[in-house]
């Protein structure tokens, strides 16, 4: 027998009754003013500070709130999570604060900073199990024993009580921003948020424009949005963790389909450029996904000029070790960090013929890999080339294809360059 599929919209009662469950729980964030992005961008630019969060992302809202409406006997049967990061530290805590036993499914290559966050937020009411290679092989081991041994799955994002929890992000911002809010700028990664903070702000604030913002490698929402139906992506790039995912929820779809005016992505290495930025100039502390809404202001300068502009900083749950590869990136995407194959002459000097002749004075090189072969008149090395500005790349090549020295570029060979980055 077939039912009668029915949307779930988020109503403003239901809102304010999370509100009231969490209070004690959810820090009440500040919606602080970023002087120099409001420079930058001629606009009064806010950021709706969910960084500074107990556990440093806005996902205790959704979690604590989905924990709270279980009943007694839900409850004594435990939940179960699948999650790599930030969800699992909201239900994590959200366990120990209300008194149930949880289980967290992790992928084993997760790292130990995260695992070791989950366990202190949980303590004794919690285990974490770590199966597989990828949040998928956690997500079907997580349902599994909750099929076996009828206990609840808390879903990251695809629940009734998880986007309410989630949409008192949007409360708050519009009872605490002191003028009419013309911009909100929030991450999408399986919607939760997205689909809560904007229900609130078409309730009370309609002509608040709502972008959501989406990693250029992983346009779940934007695809599913332009094909009307909710699609599974047959490949993501997994960088930016925290809103990488193949397919977003099919509630919160139907939400954002219906109240996001727009949906946008940025590339990886623009959020890598924020993420910088933000250390090196403001001393704040995000996570890739955390940056997603302010790298999104680039792409919206001209329509954001003279407004009022919220960005929804969603997380700070990053690992230093990435820090590398942050840097790399955003290197690449400023067009200052190139890879070469670059053809050496079996001979003495060659070397320093390439560096003082060839080489700008203030490019600098950060990779070199060699092996002389004796029975060849070249010896080919993989060069990584850093420039002080983009508009060097050009005579350089020049350069080195007027002295023999040039062989490849591989910046544009993702088959070769993924062993370089």
């Amino acid at each position: 027998m077939n039912q009668e599929k029915t949307t779930y919209f988020p109503n403003l009662s239901d809102i304010k009754q999370a509100a009231d469950t969490i209070k004690n729980v959810s820090a009440v964030t500040p919606l602080s003013p970023s002087l120099r992005y409001s420079k930058q961008f001629e606009a009064h630019i806010l950021f709706k500070r969910e960084d500074l969060q107990q556990v440093r992302s806005y996902k205790i809202r959704g979690a604590y709130n989905k924990l709270s409406s279980l009943n007694p006997e839900q409850s004594a049967h435990g939940v179960v999570c699948a999650s790599a990061g930030n969800h699992a530290q909201g239900v994590a805590l959200s366990c120990k604060l209300l008194k149930i036993h949880g289980t967290i499914y992790m992928p084993t290559p997760t790292p130990k900073q995260k695992l070791e966050q989950v366990k202190m937020f949980g303590e004794n009411f919690i285990d974490i199990k770590l199966v597989g290679d990828t949040f998928d092989d956690a997500y079907h081991a997580a349902i599994q024993e909750c099929e076996a041994l009828q206990k609840t799955f808390i879903h990251p994002f695809d629940d009734q009580k998880v986007i309410e929890g989630q949409a008192t992000v949007g409360l708050e911002i519009f009872e605490q921003s002191k003028e009419d809010i013309d911009y909100i700028f929030v991450p999408v990664g399986g919607g939760g948020v997205s689909a809560g903070l904007s229900s609130v702000f078409k309730a009370l604030s309609p002509q608040t424009r709502i972008i959501g913002v989406e990693p250029e490698g992983a346009p779940s929402m934007l695809t599913s949005i332009k094909n009307n139906r909710n699609t599974e992506l047959d490949h993501i790039d997994k960088f930016i963790d925290g809103a990488a995912v193949k397919r977003v929820g099919d509630l919160t779809f139907e939400i954002c389909k219906a109240n996001l005016h727009d949906v946008i992505t940025v590339p990886e290495g623009k959020v890598c450029e924020t993420i910088l930025e933000l250390y090196n100039k403001d001393a704040i502390v995000v996570e890739p996904a955390g940056a997603l809404s302010i790298a999104a202001l680039d792409f919206y300068a001209d329509k954001i000029k003279g407004k009022q502009v919220v960005c929804v900083v969603t997380g700070s749950n990053n690992d230093i070790t990435r820090t590398p590869e942050i840097k790399e990136r955003a290197l690449l995407y400023a067009n200052l960090k190139h890879y070469f194959i670059v053809k050496f002459p079996q001979r003495a000097g060659a070397l320093r013929e390439f560096v003082v002749d060839i080489l700008g004075p203030d490019d600098d090189i950060t990779y070199f890999q060699y092996a002389k072969k004796t029975n060849r008149e070249n010896g080919s090395a993989v060069v990584g080339i850093q420039l002080k500005s983009s508009k060097d790349l050009e005579p350089l090549i020049t350069k080195m294809k007027h002295r023999n020295f040039y062989g490849d570029y591989l910046n544009n060979k993702p088959d070769l360059f993924q062993f370089l980055v």
